[in-house]
């Protein structure tokens, strides 16, 4: 297959003419595709109907401790669901604090309590002249949106195939005590996929911050989130990595249950130290006398283990693997050697990232939505929407069917053509 670069100019318009034709027999199906963002797929969302089974009003609404669920108390979650929070993210359960049904929900109060109250007793980030957050680069869009809200600064870090550059990492954190945070997503990263390397996850837990409260944001995600049963990521603990190496404080994990039950109604929890644990709650006595504890009940109820939990989790892989595998087929079939594109196949998370020719995303992605296939905007992998080589788009697979799925690879295939052939042309 020839490489668009080593074409001449007729061959490259003879070749637009043949993909236009077949763009325009695209367009005129009026297909209606969302790819913009992580949805679980309606399949996906009927393996927990049988949860709502679980609890009904002849049901014992106690705790294993004896707990009235329907009652105040259990301000940090009930004690069996804050187990299975610790077993899926594999901390000790002390260091956990349930919430309510979404992670983001728990980062922004992280962030806001930060700004407000400071950091176990710091000065709170709003009296600072000055606060600046790492972002690794293509990340994820709703974490930006948190610091960008509060005025953060947010400066870019690329990331390398093992996780961010940490070379750069240090120099910031190291260096600059008005640099708070780095946003994480360390296992298969929204949206690249790619999983942090044991090194990696070691030289975090091994900064040596300028500011006493600087704090990875580690948004575990994805961590039960494989594909494949056979190529499952494992990364070291880093609450664990950051006490060996006498950082106690400095890492907040998050996770959910979002994708993995019910978006609307999961739960979700903070895993940290016992320290910053009780600077939290200090807040949480103010703010709320609990969150959803019978939502908690029915979700322990229904797992019961984190053995119970993992086998939930085949299942959606089960539906999740062949829509990822339809959109890297296309890939592979119709990109490979053109040197137009680049992306990693992910073995878990929920979404393909895709690198385009530079100055080709934007096109790429109003072409897609001219033909019925919607993405997530251009630029949104990046701090404040600005993607500095508009090269990256995000792939979402999950609410789709396969079929759709293959339709839309299609459509997105011809768009990369027809935008890159252009790129050529008006070199």
């Amino acid at each position: 297959m020839k490489k668009y670069k080593d074409m001449s100019k007729d061959e490259l318009l003879t070749l637009k003419a043949a993909l236009m034709e077949e763009y325009k027999e695209e367009q005129a199906k009026g297909l209606s595709l969302n790819m913009a963002r992580g949805k679980p797929g309606f399949s996906q969302l009927a393996l927990s109907m049988q949860m709502l089974d679980e609890i009904n009003s002849k049901s014992d609404m106690r705790t294993l401790l004896g707990n009235d669920t329907r009652n105040y108390g259990d301000l940090d979650g009930i004690g069996e669901c804050r187990q299975l929070m610790a077993d899926m993210m594999e901390v000790k359960k002390e260091n956990i604090i349930v919430y309510g049904n979404s992670s983001l929900n728990v980062m922004y109060d992280t962030v806001s309590r930060s700004m407000t109250h400071g950091v176990n007793g710091s000065t709170p980030w709003c009296k600072l002249d000055k606060v600046k957050f790492l972002c690794p680069v293509p990340g994820y869009d709703r974490h930006f949106k948190i610091t960008e809200f509060f005025g953060i600064e947010m400066i870019n870090i690329p990331m390398n195939s093992d996780g961010p550059d940490m070379d750069l990492v240090e120099k910031y954190v190291n260096n600059d005590a008005a640099v708070k945070g780095i946003w994480c997503v360390p296992k298969y990263s929204n949206p690249t996929g790619i999983v942090y390397s044991d090194e990696v996850v070691r030289r975090f837990a091994a900064l040596k911050p300028a500011a006493e409260d600087f704090r990875i944001f580690w948004d575990n995600a994805y961590c039960i989130h494989h594909l494949y049963k056979d190529q499952q990521a494992e990364i070291p603990n880093i609450l664990e990595e950051c006490e060996k190496a006498g950082n106690p404080d400095m890492a907040y994990m998050f996770a959910s249950t979002s994708k993995i039950t019910f978006p609307g109604s999961g739960v979700s929890a903070i895993a940290t130290s016992t320290t910053n644990v009780e600077f939290i709650k200090q807040q949480l006595t103010v703010q709320t006398i609990g969150h959803d504890k019978i939502n908690q009940l029915r979700h322990t109820r229904f797992f019961k283990n984190i053995d119970g939990l993992k086998a939930h989790m085949e299942k959606h892989a089960d539906i999740l693997r062949p829509k990822f595998e339809a959109v890297l087929n296309a890939f592979d079939q119709e990109l490979t050697g053109l040197e137009i594109g680049s992306w990693v196949k992910p073995l878990g998370g929920y979404f393909i990232s895709f690198d385009a020719l530079e100055g080709c995303a934007k096109k790429i992605v109003a072409m897609c939505k001219d033909a019925g296939v919607v993405l997530t905007g251009a630029g949104a992998t990046y701090p404040y929407g600005k993607d500095p080589k508009d090269s990256n788009i995000r792939i979402a697979p999950s609410f789709p069917s396969v079929e759709e799925m293959e339709a839309a690879s299609k459509i997105f295939v011809l768009c990369v053509k027809l935008a890159s052939i252009d790129k050529y042309l008006e070199a």
